[in-house]
């Protein structure tokens, strides 16, 4: 199909020339041979005027008029993607899908896991593709590259919709036989003791906890920084370290580990957990029946 003389399946080729920055990677992932990529980047060059990417030694490098053209290009993609999703019916049972999810190991144990407890009988046909919330989670989502982000309301984006799926509080955590957790933790042990927090990856911002006590003008001293959030009673038992914990969290890994919880001895925020998909995702009946599910286990699993 052609527009003002362009034909449109170019465009699909420049998105993912822009990403691969090579025409063999790029001819991969469209399914295309090497020549017919470079056929579509000649045609893109002469149509724009403008060498678009440039090759130096193995890796191509987009020009100024490139980079201004992806956002757009990218958009235009995405509704395109939104509109066929939106013609398209879904039915659980025999849908063949994979969804691609963005969020935490703590939401994973939480709210994940009990859905895909479920999906084996009711929809076997559908995948789970999990990864943990970044800023390049984040861009992938702008990208159309996943579906759903699940993350605390203050880091969702404003550029595209959200459900709230459900509030937690958190909780201070220590060995089942730690003697400031022998009943209510003062602030000044919580202030006082080795604390155990969590940084996931390199390019997030700090946890919700983090970011609370900072708000809060609250210091704590931290002697181990663990990736997870499901590590952290791992760095706990035998020890005097405490921490801090989604209650939910607490509750499940107290079940099997030797953890005690206690309230936090100053006022502390609760928790949104929000679901956010891409705008021109909306009609998608696929995704809003897999918001749908995760919504009604949050209702059931953590209330």
């Amino acid at each position: 199909m052609r527009f003002r003389g362009l034909d449109l399946n170019l465009l699909a080729t420049f998105a993912a020339l822009m990403e691969e920055r090579s025409v063999s990677r790029a001819a991969t992932r469209l399914n295309l041979s090497q020549p017919a990529v470079s056929a579509a980047l000649a045609r893109l060059r002469s149509y724009f005027g403008d060498e678009l990417l440039v090759l130096e030694g193995r890796r191509m490098f987009p020009t100024a008029l490139a980079e201004t053209l992806l956002e757009p290009v990218v958009a235009v993609l995405r509704s395109i993607d939104g509109i066929v999703d939106s013609s398209a019916t879904f039915d659980p049972a025999s849908a063949r899908r994979t969804f691609r999810i963005a969020a935490s190991d703590y939401v994973m144990m939480v709210l994940i896991r009990p859905l895909a407890e479920q999906l084996g009988g009711e929809a076997p046909g559908l995948r789970l593709s999990l990864e943990l919330p970044s800023e390049r989670a984040a861009l992938r989502l702008d990208e159309g590259k996943i579906d759903l982000m699940v993350i605390p309301e203050e880091f969702a984006s404003q550029r595209h919709p959200l459900d709230l799926a459900f509030e937690d509080s958190h909780v201070v955590v220590g060995a089942r036989d730690h003697p400031a957790l022998a009943g209510p933790i003062s602030r000044e042990d919580f202030c006082a003791l080795e604390h155990v927090a969590v940084m996931v990856g390199t390019d997030v911002p700090a946890a919700f906890a983090d970011r609370q006590l900072e708000q809060l003008g609250v210091s704590r001293r931290v002697g181990v920084t663990v990736p997870s959030f499901a590590a952290v009673p791992w760095m706990l038992a035998g020890t005097e370290r405490i921490g801090l914990m989604h209650a939910r969290l607490a509750r499940l890994m107290a079940a099997s580990l030797p953890i005690t919880t206690s309230p936090i001895p100053f006022n502390f925020p609760l928790m949104r957990e929000v679901l956010q998909y891409h705008r021109a995702r909306g009609g998608d009946p696929g995704l809003a029946w897999l918001r749908g599910q995760l919504l009604a286990v949050a209702r059931r699993e953590v209330g």
